[in-house]
């Protein structure tokens, strides 16, 4: 089966790349934001906005 360029130098510009530390992240990982978002919009069938039950807001005592 034929290839594009010989197998040899596969891989020769990822090893010249100087290695880079990655960054720390400020938020948090998007799965465990998706997650959160999907707890508060289906499970607990909440809307949008800030009118949150706990804090009595749309319906409260007065």
């Amino acid at each position: 089966m034929p290839t594009h360029g010989s197998l040899t130098k596969a891989g020769k510009v990822r090893g010249q790349t100087p290695k880079i530390q990655g960054k720390t992240r400020l938020q948090p990982v998007s799965r465990l934001r998706n997650k959160s978002n999907f707890e508060k919009r289906f499970e607990k069938r909440r809307l949008p906005g800030q009118k949150k039950p706990e804090r009595g807001g749309r319906g409260g005592r007065r």
